[in-house]
């Protein structure tokens, strides 16, 4: 009887993971399906106990065809999972080159700082005091709402530029920056309710650098979509996906300068969306090769996914990445140092299938927009293929 449990508990478990692990193949926006590519290292972990209770059925009575099928399908689940988390690991050749510095050496370089600091959060001064000690060239912070911004007043006397939306519920977003800035503009891409930051820096010894700052709506997310405030409705992915494709456009129609991207895309560093934002764009992921860094949820030591980002152009190297704490937030910020590098000026190469895929979720994400009444009025300039 109790192997007869084991193997049906076996059974149950392996095809559970099987089917969750495979969800997120389904061409879906759907935000119970799309959250499943958020916890594949989780996913992987969970595979050791059905694995567990194999072998002690296998110890319990003589091993089956039947349990070395199901060993198979778990070591294969296993696989999938593993073939999405390793390219994040030292195992995998780095995308972003390891910068070169020489004692004495005349190479610029710079320090970027990407933080989600969670609007409920009113640990003001020791978040002051973190970015005192971290000292970035570049500050993004997102879900400013006023009280952040009077709460970092002081900031504005260490930076000489200010550039961003301030706005409740979680939705602003401020740049502080010590280069000059030549262009700036603050764009609603697909939701009037979602900011995102455009600027051209001026940075010493290399000229113009053009830099984005974004926050997408996490898929899942009860969000307020109507003046009444008890109307509330769980986002699926395609909002998110549409401004994540739209950034992209705009590093494709201007790719021979040097781009940096940041900020907390809501969605994870191996999936479909963020790889195909990767490839449009020709931007390097700097953690490819070395690091998860996972970034969320800081205080769920078990439950944390990559999901802020630090995208950058050819013609940048990397000095060093990290992640920092933010008190009071349930995010991590992420630190990059960059080092000026040759550009080769080529052009981003992404496939007439990867075009083609991301004009649909573009599409896709105006129509959602407009459904629940938070349509940018950029959505249909923004929104239209190059």
């Amino acid at each position: 009887m109790a192997a007869k449990l084991l193997l049906w508990t076996t059974r149950v478990l392996t095809l559970l993971m099987v089917v969750v692990s495979v969800l997120p193949m389904i061409p879906s926006g759907q935000w119970w399906v799309r959250l499943w590519e958020f916890p594949r290292l989780q996913l992987t972990w969970a595979l050791v106990v059905p694995l567990v209770l194999l072998a002690m059925l296998a110890g319990w009575n003589r091993p089956r065809k039947e349990h070395a099928a199901w060993l198979a399908v778990i070591l294969a689940t296993g696989g999938w999972q593993l073939s999405h988390i390793l390219p994040f690991t030292p195992v995998w050749p780095t995308a972003v080159p390891a910068a070169e510095i020489r004692p004495g050496g005349d190479r610029t370089t710079f320090k970027v700082l990407s933080a989600n600091v969670n609007y409920t959060n009113d640990r003001y001064t020791e978040v002051l005091a973190m970015v005192r000690r971290e000292d970035p060239d570049l500050l993004l912070l997102i879900e400013v709402d006023r009280g952040w911004a009077e709460g970092l007043t002081p900031l504005d006397q260490h930076y000489a530029h200010r550039i961003g939306e301030v706005r409740g519920e979680g939705l602003g977003i401020v740049l502080w920056s010590r280069f000059p800035v030549l262009e700036q503009e603050v764009k609603h891409l697909v939701s009037e309710r979602r900011p995102s930051i455009f600027v051209t820096l001026d940075v010493p010894g290399i000229g113009p650098v053009r830099y984005v700052g974004t926050h997408p709506v996490p898929p899942g997310l009860r969000d307020r979509i109507s003046s009444n405030d008890e109307t509330t409705e769980r986002r699926d992915s395609r909002v998110r996906d549409a401004e994540l494709m739209l950034v992209a456009r705009h590093v494709q129609q201007d790719a021979d300068n040097r781009w940096i991207v940041t900020g907390d895309f809501n969605d994870v560093a191996w999936s479909d969306g963020t790889l195909l934002f990767a490839d449009l764009s020709d931007l390097k992921d700097p953690r490819r090769g070395r690091q998860l860094l996972n970034s969320y949820h800081a205080e769920r030591l078990l439950w944390r996914y990559p999901i802020d980002h630090l995208f950058v152009s050819d013609g940048f190297h990397l000095v060093d990445l990290n992640r920092v704490r933010v008190h009071g937030s349930d995010h991590f910020a992420v630190t990059a140092t960059l080092a000026v590098a040759q550009k080769d000026q080529a052009k981003p190469g992404a496939s007439a299938e990867e075009e083609q895929k991301a004009r649909e979720m573009v599409e896709e994400g105006a129509e959602d927009a407009a459904e629940h009444g938070v349509s940018s009025t950029q959505t249909g300039r923004e929104g239209t293929p190059p």
